[in-house]
């Protein structure tokens, strides 16, 4: 076997007796690494390192902030090509969505290196006379972040650029699934002028050496994507140390399709949003509510549209649909497709394991239509290449159905009426609305979050990730004080 790409504590890379094989889903005959799994005196030290390097780092100001992060995102930039494969192959979304996964993370480092350089503050007058306030914000300290497989490079970097941007140390726990990605993210932010121990890479189970991360009274604040089971894990051991915590979790993403809707357009957009990085995103739309009068005619065009998508190996040519991430996964996904045809759900197309010139796991991509609210398949999250379509009178049915859910993370419309448009922004009950856009897909400069299940915590992204990366101060000084 050869040697295990190690974990990165106290700025040097560290081996371990424990490790996993990283395989590609697309082939699993093609190893793409053995990699270490952290030891509790690993995440120990890098606790340890963390908490003096953070001291150090925050005393450095401004301009050496801006000019690390500056540096990572333009090395991410320059190397999405390179990056966006080593993603893909371990991922499996196709490789234009893993290379421009790599360049938006590079987006987000940029992005807040300008951040590091605007001091959030205010100097207000107090009520007393002569007296001064200042109100300024700090780091909040050291920052444990987990982040999942699904967007292995990008969703850290929105968490790790403002971590760094705002004065705070890092220790990460990236998911199991996928190690490559977060080794190649870690060397690049290892190359820059930090001190060492401000940033830490601890490879392992969430189950171990994750709930050790969480639960360490040592951490200041925890950002965690993932589950909402996992998230409410993380929130109670959060609540026991009384720290900071910002939790991403599930999601049931509606689109509601109108009749006065393009169909054309309605059907490109529902399958961007449904079936965009082989369903496995938490802004998925796996919820189709479609009005009665157009709900045949778009049905026919989005089975259509579905059966043409092409499903193979994520560094093919063409390849529109990867494999899903894992067998486990695999497994979970045809699980949801018998459960819904046992609860009386119409499959439409797909829904079965597929062969292909390497052995992997790939599915089709499925439509379900004659579902109810009622339907696991409409009630829980997938993650799937799973869409399910309920057909509804009205708009008021539809509204009413979009927001018939314990989540809120992106809602969608589909629609040529500004009145409806104005009233479904008002009325869904999600953190983002997508009105003639698919639910998948956010900008890097403004907030990203959602309501009930799917989200706690302040907003992550744009300038409200200041909310959860520092802590307000407030000062007052006397009359005549030096």
């Amino acid at each position: 076997m050869a040697e295990a790409v190690g974990n990165f504590v106290a700025g040097a890379w560290r081996r371990s007796a424990k490790v996993i094989e990283n395989r590609n889903p697309s082939d699993t005959a093609d190893l793409i690494g053995h990699y270490a799994q952290a030891e509790p005196g690993d995440l120990d030290d890098a606790l340890a390192a963390a908490e003096a390097a953070q001291r150090v780092w925050a005393e450095r100001g401004p301009q050496p902030r801006h000019d690390v992060l500056m540096a990572i995102g333009q090395a991410l930039m320059d190397r999405s090509a390179e990056i966006g494969r080593l993603l893909s192959r371990e991922e499996g979304k196709p490789l234009a969505e893993g290379v421009g996964e790599v360049y938006r993370a590079g987006q987000f480092f940029t992005w807040f290196a300008a951040e590091a350089l605007r001091q959030p503050g205010d100097w207000v007058e107090s009520v007393r006379p002569g007296v001064e306030i200042d109100v300024r914000r700090e780091p909040v300290g050291t920052v444990a972040i987990v982040s999942p497989w699904n967007f292995p490079v990008a969703t850290p970097a929105w968490k790790i650029a403002p971590a760094l941007a705002f004065g705070n140390a890092v220790i990460w726990k990236p998911a199991n699934l996928t190690p490559a990605s977060a080794v190649a993210l870690t060397e690049i932010i290892a190359a820059q002028d930090l001190p060492k121990g401000l940033f830490n890479l601890v490879m392992g189970a969430g189950s171990s050496i994750g709930q050790r991360l969480v639960e360490s009274p040592m951490v200041d604040a925890i950002s965690f994507t993932g589950s909402v089971d996992v998230g409410r894990g993380v929130a109670a051991a959060a609540v026991a140390n009384m720290t900071k915590v910002q939790l991403e979790m599930g999601s049931k993403n509606p689109l509601v399709v109108m009749d006065d809707a393009d169909l054309d357009l309605a059907v490109s957009v529902a399958v961007n949003a449904a079936f965009g990085g082989t369903g496995q995103k938490c802004t998925a739309a796996s919820r189709l509510i479609v009005h009665a009068a157009v709900h045949d005619a778009f049905v026919e065009k989005l089975v259509a549209a579905t059966k043409a998508l092409v499903v193979g190996h994520a560094l093919d040519e063409g390849t529109q649909i990867g494999p899903v991430v894992s067998e486990a996964q695999l497994k979970a996904d045809l699980d949801y497709i018998a459960a819904g045809l046992a609860e009386g759900a119409e499959l439409l197309c797909g829904g079965e394991r597929l062969e292909r010139a390497t052995q992997g796991y790939f599915m089709a991509p499925a439509v379900f239509a004659g579902t109810t609210a009622a339907m696991r398949v409409n009630r829980e999250e997938m993650f799937a290449p799973v869409t399910c379509v309920q057909k509804v009178a009205s708009y008021d049915e539809a509204l009413g159905v979009a927001n018939g859910t314990p989540f809120g993370l992106t809602a969608g419309i589909m629609t040529r009426s500004l009145a409806r448009a104005a009233h479904f922004k008002r009325h869904s009950k999600s953190g983002c609305v997508m009105v003639n856009l698919p639910t998948a897909g956010t900008d890097y400069h403004v907030p990203f979050g959602g309501r009930g299940a799917s989200s706690f915590g302040p907003r992550e992204q744009g300038r409200y990730a200041v909310e959860f990366y520092t802590a307000v101060k407030t000062s007052y000084v006397a009359p005549g004080s030096p």
